[in-house]
């Protein structure tokens, strides 16, 4: 996914996909699953990876491959999105962003092979080539381990708890094998790939252009009066969700716009942020636009099977100008999110 654009959004669609490509030697974008990290080192902890509102485990939402041509130290660079998906609290979120040189300590100089590897297993990759571990049950950094096995890491006790109950009480002594026989702990989001098109700026122009000549032939049929009483009642957010339904009408499936530094499509007038809502980044820079997360997602995540589910209208994502160096650690940057409630 191509990066500071200025023309069209770059639309996203979720695919099934092979396991193999959705790992982080492919440099996926995708959603759901575990995180399939850039930069092997310097993972966020977690604390960083705590709800900032419950204080509960996040859930990994989805990632972008978003490199930035001509810039020797983004050749690679990554956006990870992660969210609380814990009743009653669901709202939290942090993004997190990554980027390497393409001479690297973790992948190879040449581009990853599109041909499936010889070795296609479905084993869950929880240690990295750095030597750092991962929890079991969500993929994310896991500094505690099992105190009976010592080969089993989580991120915090609480999954620590939840995956004794679902079989590593039983595993626990089967050391060699932990990593192939991992159970669906009911945490994790279903895993797609994320697909790019480029949105076509022609075709909306055109179904514009064909509302407004089926309104200008209904202008004969309709009174004078009532037409002025329509105009006064169609309110500011009234056009902005118009606008919103338009423009995603043409791709109704899409899950994701990306274009780093154009506007984002707003569902609703209502609880959008000014300039000053938007933190500058820790390195002085202002963020700007990067990518947005449509509602469309929900349909895919199958979230409400815990009872009350997350929820979202827009969730956009404000990434440093600069897109700062920051050697091989992960920096947070910023999201906002609009609520469907906002469009009402």
């Amino acid at each position: 996914m191509a990066s500071e654009s200025a023309g069209p959004a770059e639309l996203g669609f979720v695919e099934a996909a092979p396991s193999w490509r959705l790992r982080s030697e492919q440099f996926p974008s995708k959603v759901g699953g575990r995180p399939a990290w850039l930069s092997a080192a310097g993972l966020p902890g977690p604390p960083e990876l705590a709800c900032p509102l419950c204080g509960r485990p996040m859930a990994f939402l989805l990632q972008v491959y978003a490199p930035l041509p001509g810039r020797a130290d983004a050749f690679h660079r990554c956006l990870f999105l992660f969210c609380c998906r814990t009743p009653p609290c669901c709202c939290g979120l942090r993004v997190f962003r990554n980027q390497l040189p393409r001479q690297n300590d973790f992948y190879s100089y040449e581009p990853p092979s599109e041909d499936p590897p010889s070795e296609t297993g479905e084993s869950v990759y929880l240690h990295l080539k750095s030597g750092a571990h991962l929890c079991r049950v969500c993929g994310c950094s896991g500094p505690k381990r099992c105190s009976r096995c010592h080969k089993a890491h989580y991120c915090s006790k609480e999954h620590q708890s939840l995956d004794w109950r679902l079989g590593h009480k039983q595993a626990c002594a089967q050391t060699d094998n932990l990593d192939n026989i991992v159970p669906d702990h009911n945490f994790l989001f279903p895993e797609f790939e994320i697909v790019i098109e480029i949105e076509d700026e022609i075709m909306p122009e055109v179904v514009e252009r064909d509302d407004e000549s089926e309104i200008i032939g209904t202008m004969g049929e309709a009174h004078e009066e009532e037409l002025e009483s329509m105009a006064k009642h169609e309110s500011k957010e009234d056009r902005i969700f118009q606008k919103f339904k338009t423009k995603i009408s043409l791709e109704p499936e899409q899950i994701l716009r990306y274009g780093r530094g154009i506007a984002p499509l707003w569902i609703s007038g209502e609880n959008t942020p000014k300039e000053k809502d938007i933190p500058d980044c820790p390195c002085g820079a202002k963020r700007l636009f990067e990518f947005q997360v449509m509602p469309q997602l929900l349909n895919y995540l199958k979230a409400d099977r815990l009872g009350r589910s997350v929820d979202w209208g827009v969730l956009a994502i404000f990434t440093c100008a600069e897109s700062c160096k920051l050697g091989i650690g992960y920096t947070e940057e910023f999201v906002w999110k609009q609520d469907i409630t906002d469009a009402a």
